[in-house]
């Protein structure tokens, strides 16, 4: 294992799935909401056995790239959100509901789960492959689940009185799988909540109240990560988060967001002084591998506003989309940038 004790490497969530696991020119098109089983080349009973595979292969990948902090992949997932969302009772198994998507997608209805009665998680989702990971490398370990916000953006509530209450009750799911999730080994719970840069209203209204409701009596490391999209699905992306420094006042411990891509006014980092930062500092919308130099250049370039000791460096965002030769030249790449600057130190 890489002992850096300054600048650790890891990955935000995501790693390329192979060509003969998923359907990669159909997963290419969406970011299913709702189950997607059709995106799977290999059905049951063979899919777990498939899946753990698969799992075994990314996690060598990224050992053999150099990361501090291994993530499975998301290896089994047909989107980051979709299959805890849809394991949770309340969510109608038979209809979909409808909601409009973000950015240029936001006039146009997208099949999303729809909320028919009160949410409960009728048991762990992720604890396995939690499990699996821990016993599969011995580095540090991150997992992640969709957050409470995010989920509630992207459902119809034909249930709760509004989409605060929604949220606040997914919050409550969350949680006890964070604490599931930690009790099986989990060294850092990461809460994808892109929505809150996607609905910046709603967040700005409660979403600090919704993500505390997730965390509230957890004891191990959180993250949450900020992004404007996938690259391969947004390549315009805006210069400036709409909500972020409100997060200083929030129980995470740690905040990833996107720095390569958007080329985000880093500055703005001084407004979080109490967070750990993970530092998108690897572009997923350019196909070209970056050199460690110019990784070493973004991260001194955070290092102006935020002290080593509190930066991870990471992706921007999850790599699913990429090519899986690139995506690990990525890692590579972001590997030894993160050595150059901390021999630099």
């Amino acid at each position: 294992m890489t002992d850096a004790t300054l600048l650790p490497t890891t990955l935000v969530g995501s790693y390329p799935q192979p060509d003969w696991l998923v359907n990669r020119e159909m997963l290419s098109k969406m970011v299913p909401r709702v189950r997607a089983p059709q995106i799977w080349r290999i059905q049951e009973p063979l899919l777990e056995q498939a899946q753990d595979d698969a799992t075994i292969v990314a996690i060598h990948e990224m050992e053999r790239a150099g990361l501090d902090i291994i993530t499975d992949g998301e290896i089994r997932r047909e989107s980051y959100s979709n299959r805890f969302a849809n394991s949770l009772e309340g969510i109608d198994q038979t209809r979909a509901g409808k909601a409009p998507g973000r950015g240029e997608l936001s006039k146009v209805n997208f099949p999303v789960p729809l909320v028919i009665g009160p949410i409960r998680r009728p048991g762990p989702v992720e604890v396995r492959d939690l499990s699996f990971l821990r016993a599969h490398t011995g580095r540090k370990v991150k997992i992640t689940l969709p957050g409470p916000f995010t989920m509630s953006e992207q459902a119809e509530n034909a249930y709760y009185p509004d989409r605060k209450a929604l949220a606040l009750a997914l919050a409550d799911a969350v949680n006890a799988e964070i604490r599931d999730l930690f009790a099986a080994g989990a060294d850092v719970v990461q809460l994808d909540e892109p929505w809150m840069e996607a609905r910046a209203g709603n967040a700005k209204d409660y979403g600090v109240e919704v993500l505390d409701r997730a965390l509230e009596g957890i004891t191990g490391t959180t993250a949450l990560h900020m992004c404007f999209g996938y690259a391969h699905l947004v390549r315009n992306k805006p210069a400036a988060y709409s909500f972020l420094a409100e997060l200083e006042q929030s129980r995470i411990d740690q905040i990833s967001i996107e720095t390569a891509q958007p080329k985000i006014d880093l500055a703005v980092l001084k407004e979080l002084p109490s967070k750990t930062i993970i530092l998108g500092a690897i572009d997923l919308g350019d196909l070209n591998i970056e050199t460690p130099e110019t990784v070493a250049r973004r991260i001194d370039a955070a290092l102006k506003f935020v002290p080593p000791n509190r930066i991870v460096v990471a992706t921007d965002c999850g790599m699913k989309y990429l090519p899986r030769e690139v995506a690990f030249g990525k890692l590579k790449a972001m590997v030894e940038g993160a050595r150059i600057v901390r021999a630099s130190l």
